[in-house]
């Protein structure tokens, strides 16, 4: 991915020790589950080439629009790219979900019953000024995102009671809870805020002066909302760590931003921009026929991802009297054709999404049975009977566009909620007609809810599409004013106290909080199941319980995935012989080829 969602998906983790004793374990790489890829501390990882050329520019595009540099705050739109300018006392990698070394942390400190941590940081960690990094700029990080941060983000630092600088480079981090690795890595994921740079300046507002920081890049030019350029840091003071040893390849990074995908397509086509992640599969399979292609100088790969997803879907707003009907959120999702918008837009080329937590094996699958059935047999009654003796599956068609069963089995469960038809209009018992509006930010939206839009007016409901500017789509869904929304829910490997966020009861009232306002006493109990889970086998039950049960009281109309990432890109570029497994790495792994690059422009 070209995003910097790594930022935010943190994953559980338990310490790899250096160096143990009864009391304390020191290590410089944690992993709860597994033993860590690279805890030998190799001289760059395997998808780094440490002789790569450093030089040159990549430019690239970026749906959207953005207003504001600090992304540590709920106010703004940030560029998606801002991670480049950032370190953190510990950073996973892309061939792990699992694991964290130390970068700005050379090591950490735990107790046995994890009631606190201490990370070291290298006398070496610098900010691009050349002031040094030290331990009270994490605790004014702590702070200020306790404080002041989005829910998403508050959330993942539940579990933290407090900081402390016990010196300029030790670090102590006191935890609510003990005898969990959770509060260990979110404390370990944190960047810092140099308190002297912020203390000066309003950290709740947007602004566009770039941020004091340490990253491999530093922010260059800024036009708001249209582009900005990264430059390398060439004295970087992490070049030579096993995590960045070869990477970082580039001189400067641009993110030009389009508000219209064809308008964005266009530019990748004159060369404006060098490389494009394709989203659309009309576009992918019909037009690529590009003269650009045929002689070479554009290269089309579809590379296979293992990337860990949540559920994209369009989702209702539980906070809407319509939708409080289990039969009735079925019933919409009975009407949504997939079968038919694969054949009809998808080109075959999609796999329909069929739960929240998707990789890393936090899916539910078959009948929950053992340790997933003890955790759910408290609440059989408030759940479905049907979850404890049948699958979860979402309805199928013959994919023609005209098979009825569907139909028939949803106009039941209207009628079965209060709702039926009359003079060609849904309606309740007060006349009220059924109105469901779509709302996204994304045009291309359209092309694949035109036909479920259809067929939802074929039955009566006033059905519609609102397409919003990604500023306005942001506030709307901060505040829920909407029907329903298409968006998609991050899944952080482990899950966590981020859930309550998501999907808790105590936030869905909460501004920028549980988005679908979702209520459910079962829902909260089994996020708790998950935050207190110890072992693999203890969170795998309890998320494989909480995916099943918000499945079948179907909150949302679960959409699609690609198992495959399509890109196209001028050649211009090399990169390392081994791909890294969870993203294509293009800024951190590729580099620019001189030698195609001045034939490309000859």
């Amino acid at each position: 991915m070209l995003r910097f969602t790594s930022l935010l998906a943190f994953a559980l983790v338990t310490a790899v020790p250096m160096s143990a004793s009864a009391e304390l374990t020191r290590s410089w790489t944690l992993s709860e589950f597994a033993e860590p890829l690279y805890s030998d501390a190799p001289a760059h990882l395997p998808y780094a080439n440490p002789d790569a050329p450093k030089g040159g520019r990549i430019v690239l595009g970026d749906f959207g629009t953005f207003d504001t540099l600090n992304f540590h705050v709920a106010k703004g739109t940030w560029p998606s790219s801002i991670g480049l300018v950032y370190d953190s006392l510990m950073e996973s990698n892309h061939d792990e979900v699992d694991a964290y070394y130390g970068v700005i942390a050379e090591y950490v400190e735990y107790p046995e019953d994890k009631s606190y941590a201490v990370f070291r940081l290298r006398p070496e960690a610098r900010y691009h000024d050349g002031s040094q990094i030290v331990a009270a700029d994490f605790v004014y990080a702590l702070d200020a995102k306790k404080e002041h941060g989005r829910p998403w983000i508050k959330s993942l630092y539940e579990d933290i009671s407090h900081a402390e600088a016990v010196d300029d480079l030790t670090l102590k981090v006191h935890f609510n809870t003990t005898g969990s690795y959770k509060p260990i890595v979110r404390a370990a994921g944190m960047s810092p805020l140099p308190e002297d740079f912020w203390v000066e300046r309003d950290i709740t507002a947007t602004t566009l002066e770039p941020p004091k920081s340490s990253g491999a890049y530093r922010i260059k030019t800024v036009d708001s909302g249209r582009s900005i350029v990264y430059e390398r840091v060439t004295d970087y003071w992490a070049a030579d760590l096993p995590l960045k040893a070869g990477l970082h390849n580039f001189d400067e990074i641009q993110y030009d931003y389009y508000r219209d995908e064809t308008a964005m397509f266009e530019a990748f086509k004159a060369g404006q921009i060098d490389l494009r992640a394709e989203s659309s599969a009309k576009r992918w399979v019909t037009e690529y026929d590009l003269p650009q292609v045929e002689d070479g100088r554009i290269k089309l790969e579809e590379v296979p991802t293992e990337t860990p997803r949540g559920l994209y879907g369009i989702y209702f707003n539980m906070s809407d009297e319509k939708f409080a009907s289990r039969d009735v959120r079925e019933a919409l999702v009975r009407l949504f054709d997939f079968e038919t918008l694969q054949r009809t837009v998808l080109y075959g080329k999609f796999r329909r999404l069929g739960n929240y937590f998707n990789g890393a094996g936090y899916e539910s699958s078959g009948v929950p049975e053992g340790a997933e059935l003890a955790l759910l047999e408290p609440h059989r009654d408030a759940l479905p009977p049907e979850l404890f003796t049948e699958p979860f599956a979402l309805p199928v068609t013959d994919g023609t566009g005209r098979d009825r069963r569907q139909k028939r089995a949803a106009l039941a469960l209207f009628e079965k909620a209060g709702w039926t038809q009359q003079d060609g209009k849904m309606v309740n018992t007060d006349g009220t007609v059924f109105k469901l509006e779509i709302m996204t930010g994304w045009p291309e939206v359209e092309k694949f809810v035109s036909q479920y839009l259809d067929t939802l007016k074929g039955i009566g409901i006033d059905a519609s599409l609102r397409i919003v500017d990604s500023a306005q789509w942001r506030e709307r869904a901060r505040e829920k004013q909407f029907d329903s929304l298409s968006v998609g829910k991050p899944f952080v490997v482990p899950p966590g106290n981020e859930l309550k966020a998501q999907y808790g009861t105590e936030s869905a009232l909460e501004r920028g909080a549980n988005t679908t306002a979702i209520t459910n006493p079962v829902v909260d109990a089994l996020i708790e199941d998950v935050v207190a889970a110890r072992t693999q086998d203890e969170i795998y039950a309890a998320a494989h319980a909480l995916d099943r049960v918000l499945l079948w009281n179907h909150y949302s109309i679960p959409l699609y995935y690609r198992t495959k990432s399509w890109v196209a890109h001028w050649d211009k570029f090399g990169r390392p012989t081994t791909a890294p497994r969870y993203a294509l790495g293009v800024t951190s792994t590729w580099w620019l080829d001189e030698a195609k690059d001045a034939e490309l422009e000859q």
